[in-house]
C-alpha cells in the first residue's frame, strides 16, 4: 500500500466539493454505503438527436444483455427500460472499491409527434443502444424548387 502525504492546504480547498458531496448523499441518494441499494438505481447516458427522417436515441448500456432490454414505442412517449444484473464474481470483503451501479432503470422521452411504433428500428452493438424513430411524413422537411 502507497502511502500519501496530507496537505492540510488542498483540504482547505476542497470545502466546495465537500459540500457537494454532502448535498448529493441527502438529495440524491444513489449509493448506499452499507451496500444495499439507494432510492434509485442507474439510468444510462443517452444522446437524443434528429436527422433528415429520423429522430435518434443513442444510450450507453455497458454490462447489459440484449434480452434484457426493453424499447416501447406508445404514443407521443419511447420507454426505454432493462436491467444490469450484478456479477458475484467476488466476495464483498475481496473488493477494494466498488463503483460501478446494479439494477433495474427506465428512462422516457416524448417525441415531438405520434409515430407508427412499427417502424421504430432499434440494434444494439457493443454496448450502445440505437432506436431510430422515422418522422411522420408532415415532419419531414420538404425540398422546395425556386423557378
Amino acid at each position: 500500500m502507497e502511502l500519501i502525504r496530507w496537505n492540510p492546504m488542498k483540504s482547505l480547498f476542497d470545502v466546495p466539493s465537500r459540500f457537494d458531496t454532502l448535498f448529493d448523499g441527502i438529495f440524491f441518494p444513489t449509493r448506499a454505503d452499507s451496500g444495499k441499494e439507494g432510492i434509485w438505481s442507474w439510468n444510462p447516458v443517452v444522446d437524443v438527436y434528429e436527422n433528415d427522417d429520423a429522430l435518434v436515441v443513442k444510450a450507453e448500456l455497458p454490462g447489459v444483455d440484449k434480452d434484457q432490454i426493453s424499447v416501447n414505442v406508445e404514443g407521443r412517449i419511447l420507454t426505454l427500460r432493462g436491467e444490469r444484473k450484478t456479477e458475484n464474481e467476488a466476495k464483498e470483503e475481496n473488493y477494494y472499491r466498488r463503483e460501478r451501479t446494479y439494477g433495474h432503470f427506465e428512462r422516457s422521452f416524448t417525441l415531438p409527434a405520434e409515430v407508427d411504433p412499427e417502424s421504430t428500428k432499434a440494434e444494439y452493438k457493443d454496448g450502445v443502444l440505437k432506436i431510430e424513430v422515422p418522422k411522420p411524413a408532415e415532419q419531414k422537411p420538404k425540398q422546395i424548387t425556386v423557378h
